[in-house]
């Protein structure tokens, strides 16, 4: 199966996921609802499986959300976060019907996340949250991390559509291609800030912008998993 296809997962497709796995299960609920490619499917997981192994608990908040996945992936892989919030300046309808299958799969998950269309720059944020974003595109990835770091929170974000233009590149341009030199700057602009860096990718074949960066306060070292 080409994990990187934009076509969406749909009833027909329930035979490819027969495994018992809680993989498996989130995408035969994603197949149920009829309405997400697949590429999103298996990017959220890869991101949310990744960070939590680094972060435990907190409110999560999936910045420039889309459907909010992210958001509720998050959740059935440590219920011990009370909530998320997926945030979006426009929330696609077929959103409900994604929750619904979800809520359906897992009714723990009922009221449990809030979708919001407003303004990043608008949303009320805490030091304890988790926030998060899979590929907000150019700009709104340096937006995501300079309000995480606004408020001292974890963060974690797989960035996409660079913009060589408007981007700080860093001077790294000799020696890095474009993307990376900026997403290099990004994480050197989390350290002078009092956060540990940490870098990982997701698997190319999925995308090729799979630089995942995440970011953690100093003050939250001792509450991080090794």
């Amino acid at each position: 199966m080409d994990r990187s296809s934009r076509n969406r997962l749909t009833e027909k497709l329930l035979p490819q996921f027969a495994g018992e796995t809680l993989f498996n299960a989130l995408a035969r609920a994603v197949c149920r609802a009829g309405c997400l490619p697949r590429k999103e499917l298996y990017e959220a997981w890869e991101v949310a499986r990744r960070v939590r192994r680094r972060f435990r608990g907190r409110r999560v908040v999936d910045l420039a959300c889309g459907h909010g996945l992210l958001a509720q992936a998050l959740l059935l892989l440590d219920d011990s976060s009370p909530d998320a919030w997926a945030v979006d300046q426009r929330i696609p309808k077929s959103a409900t019907t994604l929750e619904a299958s979800l809520n359906e799969a897992w009714p723990r998950l009922r009221g449990r996340v809030h979708h919001v269309e407003a303004d990043l720059r608008d949303v009320p944020l805490f030091r304890d949250d988790l926030i998060v974003s899979a590929h907000a595109c150019g700009g709104l990835t340096d937006l995501i991390l300079e309000r995480a770091v606004e408020v001292g929170a974890c963060v974690a974000v797989l960035p996409c559509c660079h913009d060589l233009q408007s981007s700080d590149l860093g001077g790294l341009e000799g020696w890095l291609d474009g993307p990376l030199a900026i997403d290099a700057t990004r994480a050197a602009r989390l350290r002078p800030r009092g956060y540990r860096v940490i870098t990982q990718v997701i698997p190319g074949d999925i995308t090729p912008k799979n630089r995942l960066l995440m970011g953690a306060p100093e003050a939250a070292q001792a509450s991080l998993l090794p």
